[in-house]
């Protein structure tokens, strides 16, 4: 993601750009990682970070959710060897979680995203960073995942706080008598065991929506559940923690 705002803005001609980065919490971490180290995924990111801080961008990175977020301010102070200081964290749940008024929570949000973006914009013109183009070469993202094994369509209703959800679904008979053949002419494959299930079942938590438990998450609500923008954009409450929605942030 970081690196593909790279590309951008060097497109642009070194036009100064703001990325915006909603973040749930998940950790890609793998079990090999000693306490105290960096993840591959981890040390990626921070050498994105570092990189970006050689054209004229600003990166915010918004925390959603339960996280965990107590390291993150840490982080962002322990980034090496950058041109300026061109990250800022900001912890939405914390800011709405407050007892105070619905437009202060937006003001208090507001500053803390964009408080340093005057200063990190000043210091690209004091490295002369903007309006300089240096033509590396861009990233192309690969075209999403296409669904051919079966078609599934859900209705979701609420009545008096109570929900209820019923699907359909149409299989394609001749994906199915392809993929039916193809597994005879294959040895049995050994089956999965109880872990695979469980890994499998908490990865479509994360990124399905609760509601229809098809479409991905992609709307947050200030008490930092998230569903998908179809299901979430009418609710007057939380579906998880009925909590009132006084605010919503489309994830992109």
């Amino acid at each position: 993601m970081i690196e593909t705002a790279i590309g951008i803005v060097d497109s642009t001609g070194g036009q100064y750009h703001v990325l915006l980065i909603i973040a749930d919490g998940q950790v890609t971490r793998s079990v090999d990682t000693q306490s105290g180290q960096l993840s591959p995924q981890e040390r990626d990111t921070i050498d994105a970070i570092v990189r970006a801080s050689q054209f004229p961008l600003s990166i915010v990175l918004v925390g959603v959710g339960d996280g965990p977020w107590d390291m993150m301010h840490q982080f962002d102070d322990n980034i090496p060897a950058r041109s300026f200081d061109n990250f800022q964290f900001v912890n939405f749940t914390e800011i709405m979680s407050k007892s105070i008024a619905a437009d202060r929570k937006e003001a208090e949000f507001a500053l803390s995203a964009l408080m340093e973006i005057p200063t990190q914009y000043k210091a690209t013109l004091d490295l002369q960073l903007l309006g300089r183009r240096q033509r590396i070469t861009p990233r192309i993202a690969l075209p999403p995942p296409t669904r051919t094994a079966y078609s599934r369509t859900t209705s979701f209703s609420q009545q008096s706080g109570v929900y209820s959800r019923s699907s359909s679904f149409d299989q394609q008979t001749s994906v199915y008598q392809q993929r039916s053949e193809s597994l005879k002419q294959q040895q049995p494959a050994a089956p999965k065991g109880p872990d695979t299930y469980v890994s499998e079942s908490a990865l479509e938590d994360r990124i399905l929506c609760p509601i229809c438990m098809y479409k991905s998450k992609d709307l947050a609500f200030g008490c930092g559940h998230q569903t998908c923008y179809e299901c979430g954009r009418d609710l007057e409450r939380c579906p998880l923690c009925q909590q009132h929605i006084t605010t919503r942030i489309r994830l992109y």
